[in-house]
């Protein structure tokens, strides 16, 4: 079966709209996360989001809303704990991270009935990707997009220099927490593509790709955008073809592309070195 026999089906479809806009929301996170240095708090947040699916599984709640609440409480937790109780940040995130998974292993374990099946949220499954996913990530990059066009001067400030952005009185604290939010909205959504195990390098490989050709903000952006979108529907395709988790393979894929990239930009540093 070739690539466009694939379209017949919903669920490829699904599969290639859910990429998009999960690229969108990615692309645009990701950029502020690199930026801003924050991937160990990404991290954190990520691996935290499993109490919330603990929470889910043991009271009977739909497990991605309940991941988000406890991403989000855990998000600002952090942002607390480090700006307002003198804790070290690395010290808040681990607190957090460490807890999430502790009262997920324990509430998963205690869930009546059946055990839940971890793995679609652990290393993700890109095909089960419903439409209620599509609807959530589409609403979420149309709110980045807005956000971004109206704040994007304070965000570049803030990511690049949060103590100069304070001293021309923008408004630091209100970015930073709406920042957070955003972190760990985007973080529960995209779950489904690549699992709680392998995120990470969703919100950080494309932007570290797109940095190989440019340091202007908005075009890290619109290239990590454009990578993002590009590994996830090949490492789809790839995935569909030789038979392995499309979530690992697609994350695969990126790596790929950031060595390549790599290679290219260290090929063309040298001609001109000799030029």
């Amino acid at each position: 079966m070739n690539s466009i026999e694939l379209l017949q089906y919903a669920f490829f479809r699904n599969a290639l709209l859910g990429s998009l806009f999960a690229s969108i929301a990615c692309g645009i996170i990701g950029t502020y996360v690199v930026t801003r240095r924050l991937v160990f708090i990404s991290g954190g947040i990520t691996h935290a989001s499993f109490g919330g699916l603990g929470v889910g599984f043991y009271f009977n709640f739909p497990p991605i809303p309940s991941a988000m609440i406890f991403s989000v409480l855990s998000a600002f937790g952090i942002q607390w704990l480090s700006r307002r109780q003198g804790v070290r940040e690395d010290s808040a995130i681990a607190v957090f991270w460490s807890l999430g998974m502790a009262i997920g292993i324990v509430l998963t374990f205690l869930s009546p009935g059946y055990g839940p099946n971890l793995s679609s949220y652990l290393f993700g499954n890109i095909l089960t990707i419903s439409q209620w996913d599509i609807i959530a990530l589409a609403l979420l990059s149309i709110l980045l997009l807005l956000f971004f066009s109206l704040c994007f001067h304070a965000i570049v400030s803030v990511s690049f220099d949060c103590e100069f952005a304070r001293t021309r009185r923008l408004p630091t604290q209100f970015i930073e927490y709406a920042m957070m939010l955003f972190i760990a909205v985007t973080i529960v959504l995209s779950i489904r593509l690549v699992g709680i195990v392998l995120l990470m390098s969703l919100i950080t490989v494309p932007q570290m790709t797109a940095n190989l050709f440019t340091v202007n903000y908005a075009k890290i952006i619109s290239l990590s955008i454009l990578f993002s979108f590009v590994g996830c529907v090949a490492g789809l395709l790839l995935s569909y073809y030789l038979n392995v988790p499309s979530g690992a393979f697609i994350i695969f894929v990126l790596i790929v592309m950031f060595f390549i990239a790599k290679a290219i930009r260290a090929i063309a540093a040298s001609k001109c070195v000799q030029g």
